[in-house]
């Protein structure tokens, strides 16, 4: 049967070798599937890739949440506010405007230390391309960017207390000088946008800014501030119908205000020559906010140390921190070396001596009362008598005489239990305070142990020795704040000196 074929016999001789091949095959294959498998499954992970993971995220929801923030309209955010609180109040502005209020007199703003915007006119080659932009206020990016350079520009020269040679900071001009300080956190924007609602606009509101950095006369020296606040204030007299304007003030803007008042009285070349009537003319009213006459002790902290209560906080968080090189820059020692170099801050030290701010044994206050919370909800005034012991009140140990104390036992301690060593007399010795590596110079570095030793024996400073505590620690320092500034009582304001301007932002040293 020619349709039937014989089945083709395998060959036995080959079969032996084809088996091998096969599996010479398989094992191939294997060979490049199972490391793959191997090495996958046997990754750890580490903490590195958590520590990569969590940063990328972070990254991701802020870029996201900041496109969320741009793109969605301005209503939305009004919107979920007056769905969780309810209606928003009308803000003053329009309750005035509804009661018939308009403009009236012209307003003057006078912004406080470190509120007001400066911007670079002059720089080093690292502030290429900075020329026209703030360097101080707004986002703060340059400082981000490129911390060294931006500290080498925001400090002032340590000789004169003007700009160092290659560099020139000037304060920004118009109402954006110091509506915000910062994106969020607004200084006199709210003023401005109610004061616009009843009808105020640009040329019935000024705002007087100036170089917050520099000793007040020199403003004057350097940018004619003072002349410019006083041309402004004679412009808006005679443009708004002759009414005197009125002048808010804000913090140390309130001392520069009143060294202003004094100045524009005064003969020329000192003064503004503006005559003893000037002010009565052109100023209806001065209303302050958080004046600070007569000092602040706060400033203490920062002209001896720099460490304020804020700084202080920010170490207990991170101890260390701030006196470690972070990245190339060396930040406790930069801190008070830029804020060293300005010199309107030593117009906030308190004034009036021990006379106004108390002794070893006593201070104004009196003491510090701790009422308990729930007999103050009952009584909304203090009582007097008997009726005084009802509150719980903790007197112990306080007195806010004591500015600086070197210990707790000490600034709790009776003024006849403390042994006190005067650091006045103690010469100084060699240069061993400072050991460590950092290149920022300061007068610290001029101190060894025996004067830091001299001034931790004193123990205890109130408003009469500060002064000379900061005279032993930093002399070149406060030899050039003593021409600008002054922080007496007037024994006879007819003597011819107080008519000097370093006495002028002094109220217990001026008419």
């Amino acid at each position: 049967m020619s349709f039937l074929r014989r089945r083709k016999v395998t060959d036995s001789s080959k079969s032996p070798n084809s088996e091998p091949n096969i599996e010479k095959e398989d094992d191939k294959k294997n060979q490049y599937k199972s490391p793959q498998r191997y090495s996958y499954s046997s990754k750890k992970w580490s903490c590195w890739d958590s520590c990569c993971w969590f940063i990328g995220f972070l990254c991701s929801m802020w870029w996201f949440l900041l496109f969320l923030y741009n793109a969605m309209p301005d209503s939305i955010p009004q919107y979920v506010t007056e769905a969780i609180t309810g209606p928003l109040p009308d803000p003053p502005g329009v309750k005035l405007r509804n009661e018939g209020l308009t403009v009236n007199h012209p307003v003057v703003f006078v912004p406080g230390i470190v509120t007001g915007g400066l911007e670079l006119w002059e720089g080093r080659q690292c502030a290429e391309g900075l020329v026209g932009k703030r360097m101080w206020g707004g986002s703060f990016g340059e400082f981000y960017k490129r911390p060294l350079c931006w500290l080498e520009h925001i400090s002032l020269d340590n000789e004169t207390g003007l700009d160092p040679p290659g560099i020139r900071i000037r304060p920004v001009s118009g109402l954006v000088a110091a509506d915000y300080f910062a994106a969020g956190y607004f200084v006199w924007a709210v003023l401005i946008a109610n004061l616009a609602h009843i009808g105020y606009e640009e040329k019935t509101m000024y705002m007087a800014s100036y170089d917050w950095r520099l000793a007040f006369q020199n403003t004057e020296v350097r940018d004619q501030s003072l002349s410019r606040i006083k041309s402004n204030i004679e412009l808006m007299v005679a443009t708004n119908g002759g009414k005197k304007v009125v002048v808010i003030p804000h913090s140390m803007g309130v001392q520069y205000f009143l060294h202003f008042m004094k100045w524009v009285e005064a003969p020329a070349p000192m003064g503004g020559g503006g005559g003893s009537g000037w002010c009565a003319k052109h100023i209806k009213a001065v209303v302050n906010i958080a004046a600070p006459f007569l000092g602040a002790p706060k400033s203490v902290a920062l002209h001896f140390s720099i460490e304020a209560r804020d700084i202080a906080v920010a170490r207990a968080f991170a101890p260390g921190f701030l006196d470690k090189d972070v990245l190339g820059l060396q930040t406790f020692q930069h801190l008070m070396r830029m804020f060293r170099t300005w010199d309107a801050t030593r117009s906030m030290i308190p004034k009036g001596g021990e006379t106004i701010w108390g002794g070893l044994d006593w201070s104004p206050e009196g003491g510090s009362f701790n009422y308990n919370a729930k007999k103050l909800k009952k009584n909304s005034t203090h009582s007097t008598g008997n009726n005084a012991n009802s509150y719980s009140c903790d007197m112990k140990g306080v007195n806010y005489g004591r500015i600086i104390s070197f210990g707790k036992d000490v600034a709790e301690a009776p003024s006849s239990k403390i042994e006190r060593v005067d650091f006045r007399d103690f010469v100084k010795g060699d240069k061993l305070g400072n050991l460590s590596n950092c290149d920022v110079w300061l007068e610290y570095h001029e101190m060894g142990n025996g004067d830091i030793k001299a001034v931790v024996d004193y123990k205890v400073y109130t408003a009469g020795s500060i002064l000379d505590l900061l005279h032993f620690v930093a002399p070149k320092w406060m030899e050039r704040g003593d021409a600008h500034f002054s922080y007496g009582i007037a024994d006879n304001l007819d003597d011819p000196k107080y008519e000097h301007h370093k006495y002028w932002s002094n109220p217990l040293e001026t008419k």
